[in-house]
């Protein structure tokens, strides 16, 4: 195994969805295609995908956490845009902060500050 590489958000209206995340992350997609939108954030992967079939109900059964240097601010700042509170920050041990929110087609979408964490060389 190599590490993480890409994390990917299905959604109804791609169009919508990537001018959602471009707001969100502060950056344009490198890739944009009716059929997969790619983000380079930071090194890693944020794909959308169009759904397929409607999705009734999405659970939070895999999350994956965007790293962010101040975690209040940055989950204040994506409910301002349209996001909901999934879980609000909080303290998981020591320095360490995490916190979720839903995008506005209920993907969750995770915010971590870890001071520890060093991308690998």
């Amino acid at each position: 195994m190599l590490g993480l590489r890409t994390t990917i958000y299905l959604v109804p209206d791609l169009e919508a969805a990537k001018a959602w995340y471009i707001q969100a992350f502060g950056v344009k997609p490198y890739f944009d295609e009716p059929f997969y939108i790619g983000f380079n954030i930071g090194g890693y992967e944020l794909g959308l995908l169009p759904e397929e079939q409607p999705i009734k109900e999405r659970t939070a059964n895999v999350l994956s956490y965007w790293g962010v240097e101040n975690i209040v601010e940055e989950y204040k700042r994506l409910l301002s845009i349209g996001a909901t509170s999934h879980e609000a920050p909080n303290n998981v041990g020591g320095e360490l902060m995490v916190a979720t929110v839903k995008d506005p087609w209920g993907n969750v979408v995770g915010l971590i500050y870890n001071p520890h964490f060093k991308l690998p060389e």
